[in-house]
């Protein structure tokens, strides 16, 4: 099995037609937030992050399958003490102009973000995940990321009501209803939409990384392998590296040759040889191929 991973250095708003339609599975990315990076990525005023995010959310959506996933981690940044409204207003604009489809908000709970002071706010703690769809049958393998039960399970199923042992209806009339006890003796549960992970950029040579158990757990939930995952906006790499580990191909873009050149030495081509005991034992040997454009 040969597992691809495809380089592009350039704009990604030009490097993305390279791709040809419904190719891509997922897309896990960060783009530059409004006014951030300028000393990397030019900084984009708040007032023009919609214009400039809108025809790159074009090419995505025409690379995308459609039972695919575009997965995108966003920010509004505070000016003059107020939450900039970019972001609403990308999402907006991405449902009203191209169709996608807001299907879920996951939220990134950093555990590990730096103390400070302001005046009219506390520090920032949590980022935005926004799932956008280009229909509403997509792929997702929700038992890929179910969690342990936790102790929680063992007093809240202990005593159980007669409510808790048949389906309860919702109160409010949404037609969603639930049925405790079919959770009894179970050993995992389905996770919520907020993620705890630890923020990485210190070891990974580039101010704004993210964990690699980010991209992971978005791949193990929207794909299989052998699938296709891209991050048009790759910095240093961690989509791919993470992709590449997990058997997925991957295709990264990024505009800066400092990032490009790091990523292509993580990535440099090797064989790896899985032993599995079978009747006799065989070598399954998967090799990882990269191509720079």
């Amino acid at each position: 099995m040969e597992i691809r991973t495809d380089l592009y250095l350039g704009d990604s708003q030009e490097e993305l037609k390279k791709i040809p339609d419904n190719s891509v599975d997922l897309i896990v990315t960060s783009p530059p937030y409004a006014d951030q990076r300028k000393k990397t990525y030019g900084g984009i005023h708040p007032d023009h992050y919609v214009s400039w995010f809108l025809p790159i959310a074009e090419q995505l959506m025409r690379v995308l399958k459609p039972t695919g996933t575009f997965v995108l981690n966003i920010k509004e940044k505070v000016v003059n003490g107020e939450r900039s409204t970019y972001v609403m207003e990308l999402i907006l604009e991405m449902r009203r102009q191209q169709g996608w489809l807001w299907t879920e908000e996951f939220i990134w709970h950093k555990k590990n973000c730096y103390p400070g002071k302001w005046p009219n706010r506390f520090r920032d703690s949590w980022e935005r995940l926004i799932q956008f769809n280009k229909s509403k049958q997509f792929y997702m393998n929700q038992e890929a990321v179910m969690v342990p039960m936790g102790e929680w399970s063992k007093t809240r199923l202990k005593n159980l009501s007669e409510t808790d042992k048949v389906r309860d209806e919702s109160k409010v009339g949404s037609g969603f209803g639930k049925n405790i006890s079919n959770w009894l003796d179970r050993k995992k549960a389905y996770p919520t939409n907020v993620l705890h992970l630890a923020t990485e950029c210190n070891n990974k040579k580039h101010s704004a990384a993210f964990p690699e158990g980010l991209p992971e757990w978005f791949i193990r939930l929207f794909t299989k392998e052998g699938d296709t995952v891209l991050d048009p906006f790759m910095g240093s790499g961690t989509t791919n590296i993470v992709a590449s580990r997990m058997k997925r191909h991957s295709i990264g873009v990024d505009i800066l040759p400092e990032y490009y050149s790091m990523v292509c030495d993580e990535l440099k081509p090797q064989e790896l040889y899985l032993l599995e005991q079978t009747k006799q034992y065989e070598t399954d040997t998967i090799k990882r191929r990269i191509e720079v454009r």
